[in-house]
């Protein structure tokens, strides 16, 4: 009811335990946090949140234009109503070096178990269009070492997000995920790999946990869960695929209710209402106030 029963700090713990196992870990994009609570309730084994989801929300593009008030309040809510942990997108950390490390300790306060920090230039953009720029190594490790400086809770998990592989070439993506682990990152990120080989080739260079990326429409392929820990993947994130679901469906549903005038022909696509308050507990509400949960939901 309300909260999540386990504390961040414990949540952050068990993360950081099974990171270590060697399985993979299934990281769906929560767009909000009724979204998380359903990931959990599938079997899932960690919430992510995307700023391109964050930004989407709130109409905008994801080109750096969230701040990180706003981005550590969505991550609040989003991590407080789950008991798995949750990643968040902290795109470049939201300015220079001392920026980056208050990012850190405002997000290990919002109940996140980890963050990823970006090696773009800012303004930022999405990890899979053309026409990105990134920084030079040093301020890249800069960023990471403050990030890593400024944590208090050492289970909170900082991985470098590294997109230089579509600017330099995958020799230089290696390259640079080697500096920021030597800086102090404790998993990788590499963005807009093109093929599972290139997801074999950071894996043989690197030995701290790697995140794959399955976002559709981008630049890498859609790999199933069993090729990517075929590859010694780690972690695997679709960041978007819960929200395009979601707006797709509502855009259909929309055109029924311009061209019909109702929505008789899609209610087995809706989420009962049973089952919507079944995912919010509402009936145990009732155990702390039974004025707010007094009443049978029938099918």
């Amino acid at each position: 009811m309300l909260y999540s029963t386990t504390p961040a700090a414990e949540k952050r713990r068990l993360f950081r335990e099974r990171l270590g196992s060697g399985e993979l870990l299934r990281f769906p994009g929560a767009f909000n946090p009724l979204s998380a609570r359903l990931i959990e309730r599938k079997g899932f084994e960690g919430v992510y949140i995307s700023g391109a989801v964050l930004a989407a929300d709130l109409g905008l593009p994801d080109i750096g234009l969230t701040t990180l008030t706003e981005v550590a309040g969505r991550g609040q809510q989003i991590a407080r109503l789950t008991d798995l942990p949750a990643i968040i997108d902290a795109d470049t950390g939201f300015g220079e070096p001392m920026n980056v490390a208050r990012t850190i300790q405002t997000l290990e306060d919002a109940g996140l178990a980890g963050a990823h920090i970006e090696d773009q230039i800012n303004p930022k953009r999405c990890g899979h269009l053309d026409g990105k720029a990134v920084v030079d190594e040093d301020t890249a490790i800069k960023r990471i070492r403050a990030a890593v400086d400024a944590r208090r809770d050492p289970n909170f998990l900082i991985m470098a997000r590294t997109d230089i592989r579509a600017v330099e070439g995958m020799d230089a993506a290696i390259d640079r995920a080697k500096a920021l682990v030597d800086a102090g990152a404790d998993a990788i990120f590499p963005e807009a790999m093109r093929d599972l080989g290139e997801f074999e080739a950071m894996r043989a260079a690197l030995d701290v946990p790697l995140l794959a990326n399955m976002t559709e429409f981008g630049k890498s392929e859609l790999f199933s869960t069993q090729q990517l820990q075929s590859a010694g993947i780690d972690i695997v994130i679709w960041p978007v695929s819960l929200l395009r679901m979601a707006m797709g469906a509502a855009g259909r549903a929309l055109d029924d209710l311009d061209t019909k005038g109702h929505l008789r022909g899609r209610l087995d696509e809706m989420q009962h209402r049973a089952d919507l308050y079944d995912l919010i507990d509402y009936e145990h509400y009732n155990h702390f106030d039974t004025t707010v949960f007094n009443f049978q939901i029938t099918r």
